[in-house]
C-alpha cells in the first residue's frame, strides 16, 4: 500500500475510535489494522485521554527499549487482553495532540516498513524511530531571528516549487550544506533575506556560493522581509513549514531536511509568533556583470586562489545587472521543477 493509502487508513481508524466514548482510566480503544506480523497484527488506539496510541505486536518474553518516555512520545510495554485473546504490544503513544499530523506521518512509515517486514516488526519500529530521532530532538539554543528569516525565505521557494511539484523538496539541498539553496545540477537558485529597510545587501558565504553549476545557470531570489507581531498579517512561519509539509508527498523527507536547517518540528510553540510580510521579492541572473567575488572569476584575471572562509555584503540597491521580471522569475521556476530528476 502507498504512503498516501496507509495515511488515510491510519486516520480512518484513529478518528473512529476517537469518535467512541471514552472508557476507564487504564483502558484504550482498539482498532486492528489489516496487517498480520508473525507476532500478531498492528493496532490503532485512542486513551481516555484522546492520545493516539500505535501498536506494534511483540513477544510477552521480550524487554522493550528504554529511554522514550516524553514528553511527546511514550514507548512501552502493554499487554492487552480481551475476551478471546491476550497480546503483548510495543505501545507508541504521542503524548500531545497538537503534533498528530507528525505522528501518522511516523507511524505511516512503521506501518510501510513492517509490511515489507513481517517477521520481526519491533525491529522494524526502532529502525523506524532511530531514523526519525533527529525530529524529536529538543536540545539546542534554537533559531536566531536572522536564521528563521533566511529559513523563512527559502521555504516561500520551495512552496513555489511544491505547487507544480509535490516531490520539488529534493532539489532543497541548502540543508545539507550545499553551496546552493535548491539546485537541479542544471539551474541553481541561491535565497537571501534580509529585514532591514537598508536596501538589498545580502550576505555571501564563499568563494562559490555565487558559481553557477558547470555549464548551466544561477539565480539569486531576494526577499526583504518585515517581523509582525499581529497576527492578521502576514504569514506565519510554522503556518509556511505546515503548507509545505503539507503539499510535500514524502513528509518525513521534508521533515528531515527542517531538522537539518535547525528547525524540529517538536518545537514549533517556540516560533509561534514568528510572522513575516514579504516587502519585496526580487531575483537576478547571476551573470559576469553580477556583483560578487567568485574563484572563476580571480583565477580569470591571473590571481591565485588561497583564500579560506571568505564572507563579504553585495549591494543590489540600485539598478543591477540581471535582474528578472516577474514572468522572467516565473520562467526559472518552471525550468527547475521541469529539469527535476
Amino acid at each position: 500500500m502507498s504512503d498516501e493509502g496507509l495515511r488515510r487508513l491510519a486516520e480512518r481508524h484513529w478518528a473512529a475510535l476517537e469518535a467512541q466514548p471514552a472508557t476507564g482510566e487504564h483502558r484504550l480503544r482498539v482498532s486492528q489494522f489489516p496487517f498480520m506480523t508473525d507476532q500478531g497484527s498492528l493496532a490503532a488506539a485512542v486513551d481516555h485521554e484522546g492520545h493516539r496510541h500505535l501498536l506494534v505486536p511483540m513477544d510477552s518474553h521480550r524487554k522493550i527499549r528504554s529511554g522514550l518516555d516524553g514528553p511527546v512520545l511514550y514507548l512501552r510495554k502493554r499487554p492487552l487482553e480481551d475476551r478471546d485473546t491476550y497480546q503483548t504490544y510495543a505501545d507508541l503513544a504521542c503524548l500531545r495532540n497538537d503534533v498528530n499530523d507528525l505522528f501518522t506521518g511516523l507511524c505511516v512509515d512503521v506501518l510501510s516498513t513492517v509490511e515489507k517486514s513481517p517477521e520481526n516488526p519491533v525491529k522494524s519500529l526502532y529502525r523506524v524511530l532511530d531514523r526519525w530521532k533527529a525530529l524529536f530532538q529538543t536540545q539546542g539554543p534554537g533559531l536566531s531571528p536572522e536564521q528563521i528569516a533566511g529559513l523563512f525565505a527559502e521555504l516561500l521557494v520551495l512552496r513555489k516549487l511544491l505547487q507544480r511539484d509535490p516531490s520539488a523538496h529534493r532539489l532543497w539541498l541548502g540543508p545539507r550544506g550545499h553551496r546552493h539553496d535548491f539546485s537541479t545540477g542544471t539551474t541553481a537558485i541561491e535565497v537571501k533575506a534580509g529585514t532591514s529597510a537598508n536596501g538589498r545587501r545580502p550576505r555571501i558565504h564563499g568563494l562559490d556560493q555565487l558559481e553557477a553549476p558547470v555549464d548551466g545557470s544561477l539565480c539569486l531570489a531576494w526577499y526583504t522581509l518585515h517581523r509582525t507581531t499581529a497576527s492578521s498579517e502576514g504569514i506565519g512561519f510554522v503556518d509556511l513549514i505546515q503548507q509545505a509539509v503539507q503539499r510535500c508527498d514524502d513528509e518525513s523527507s521534508l521533515l528531515g531536511l527542517l531538522a537539518e536547517a535547525g528547525y524540529r518540528h517538536i518545537e514549533a510553540d517556540r516560533y509561534r509568533d514568528a510572522r513575516f510580510t514579504v516587502v519585496e521579492e526580487k531575483w537576478y541572473r547571476v551573470g559576469p556583470d553580477f556583483p560578487g567575488l567568485t574563484s572563476s572569476a580571480m583565477l580569470a584575471a591571473g590571481l591565485s586562489v588561497s583564500l579560506m572562509d571568505v564572507e563579504y555584503t553585495i549591494d543590489l540597491s540600485g539598478d543591477t545587472a540581471g535582474a528578472l521580471t516577474p514572468d522572467e522569475t516565473l520562467r526559472v521556476i518552471n525550468r527547475v521543477v521541469q529539469e527535476s530528476p
